[in-house]
């Protein structure tokens, strides 16, 4: 019996959280909405969580998405890795 090699852990569909970190700037947290929201048409913009750093230099958004597949993961990344407002991506 041949074992199939799955490229992920994850179960799609399911709720997945990303964080996203840049510069406390004004347009900030909405750039990054819009971002999200060219990858999953259903993000609820009210349940970003927003958290400064400790000096407020910096804000870290966590944005749940609804995840149905790697590809969709991997392309929303890139899309904010890529924004010039962003630090940072986990």
């Amino acid at each position: 019996m041949s074992e199939t090699r799955r490229e992920t852990l994850i179960e799609f569909p399911c709720d997945f959280p990303i964080k996203i970190m840049g510069a406390r700037v004004e347009g900030f947290a909405q750039a990054i909405v819009e971002v999200v929201l060219r990858h999953d048409e259903g993000f609820d913009a009210a349940s970003v969580e927003m958290r400064p750093s400790s000096k407020g230099n910096y804000l870290a958004l966590t944005c749940i998405v609804r995840a149905h597949s790697q590809a969709q993961l991997d392309a929303l990344y890139r899309e904010l890795t890529a924004h010039p407002m962003v630090k940072v991506v986990l």
